[in-house]
């Protein structure tokens, strides 16, 4: 025991024998997280057997009504932080949860839960909601709906049955489709979530609306988990979404599905060129659109004389408000990718994204890879590109 006295006689002995009556135990403090934490997993167990009575029991059932219909294979709270005042308590805790059938590994989310002591000592759940900059849970907003697809599984709030029945559909499509431009080696399945309204997709990604006015839909997922799939997800934006016609909305559906194919083997040494002018090429693989009709602020900026001098850097591909440079952006990387299925063929394509993200980080990732793939120098790449345009779309 540190700052322990050695002596003779009785006042020598008082601070040991205190020493020892206070290493008799855990402190108050130490109890009160161990019977948090002991609420609370008997709360997640409630969750996985789907019994709303014994989730009831640990406090409010609020959210147990509201994601009744989500299929939860794994559920799991761990309490880092709990501030007690009285008979009150606020615990901070991980969630981790993944969806039966769709998650090899687990959503984690921060959580931030009030509690109440009863008169007996027993603590309770008064409220669970995100941690302060946390994403919300598509719970959060509402009571979840879903619809099952073919491959896909679609969850929805404020939103109808015939509504989710038609995202169903096009996620049922593109992972074929996916499958035929990227290899089978992945989970062939999506799992799709569309909120009421933009500020509901703003919510489950933890950002501003603003960041994402006139996006029709993102992808979550770490990047780079090549032992296992990570916990992807399709967030629409079902404001933007209902501006698309049926060939965009499949568009978008397909290059969303892409990156949940292709997410073990995006790394950061991927550029985004790379990663999003990939997913655009398989989106409008099979869709029959001219270069013209598919990049057409590109060929805009072609007509005008005013080529883009290199590929797009990773900034360029920032939600900023400038429609038009995001839109290049996106435009030149299909078709820089588009020029390598082309000139080299689909199969040195693939070869090439997944050489690029086997680097473990960005420098040299993609000179090696074009050299040991393509046989070609980012330099030359880069003029080849640019005659690609002149002749594609001038």
């Amino acid at each position: 025991m540190a700052g322990r006295r050695w002596g003779f006689g009785v006042a020598a002995l008082v601070p040991l024998l205190a020493g020892l009556v206070g290493c008799g135990g855990p402190s108050p403090a130490d109890r009160a997280t161990a019977d948090v934490q002991r609420l609370l997993d008997r709360r997640a167990a409630a969750v996985v057997d789907r019994d709303e009575r014994a989730y009831a029991r640990t406090g409010t059932a609020t959210d147990f009504r509201r994601l009744r219909a989500v299929p939860v294979a794994g559920w799991s709270y761990r309490v880092t932080a709990l501030r007690r005042s009285g008979d009150t308590a606020t615990a901070d805790a991980e969630l981790r949860y993944s969806v039966a059938g769709y998650d090899r590994a687990p959503v984690t989310a921060g959580r931030t839960l009030r509690l109440s002591r009863d008169a007996e000592g027993r603590w309770s759940v008064v409220d669970d909601r995100p941690a302060r900059k946390s994403a919300q849970q598509l719970w959060d907003q509402g009571t979840v709906r879903i619809v099952r697809g073919t491959h896909s599984l679609v969850l929805g709030v404020g939103q109808s049955d015939p509504s989710l029945r038609g995202y169903a559909e096009l996620a049922d499509r593109a992972v074929p489709a996916v499958s035929d431009a990227w290899g089978a080696r992945w989970s062939g399945r999506v799992v799709v979530l569309v909120p009421k309204s933009l500020e509901g997709m703003a919510g489950l990604l933890g950002s501003p609306a603003s960041s994402y006015r006139g996006i029709a839909a993102v992808t979550t997922g770490e990047t780079g988990a090549r032992a296992r799939a990570p916990a992807d997800r399709i967030i629409v934006n079902p404001d933007a979404f209902a501006l698309l016609g049926s060939l965009g909305e499949q568009v978008v559906v397909t290059h969303e599905t892409t990156h949940v194919a292709t997410r073990a083997r995006t790394t950061a040494a991927t550029p985004l060129w790379l990663s999003e002018g990939f997913a655009d090429w398989v989106g409008y693989r099979s869709v029959g659109r001219t270069p013209a009709d598919a990049a057409p602020e590109l060929t805009r900026a072609v007509d005008r004389g005013r080529l883009p001098a290199a590929l797009p850097a990773d900034e360029d591909f920032g939600f900023t408000g400038d429609s038009g440079r995001l839109a290049r952006a996106y435009e030149s990387g299909w078709t820089a990718c588009r020029m390598i299925a082309d000139r080299w063929g689909e199969s040195r394509l693939r070869a090439f994204y997944r050489a690029v993200g086997a680097h473990d980080e960005r420098a040299g990732a993609v000179e090696d890879a074009m050299r040991e793939v393509l046989g070609t120098t980012p330099e030359a790449f880069t003029e080849q590109w640019r005659e690609y345009l002149r002749t594609q779309l001038g």
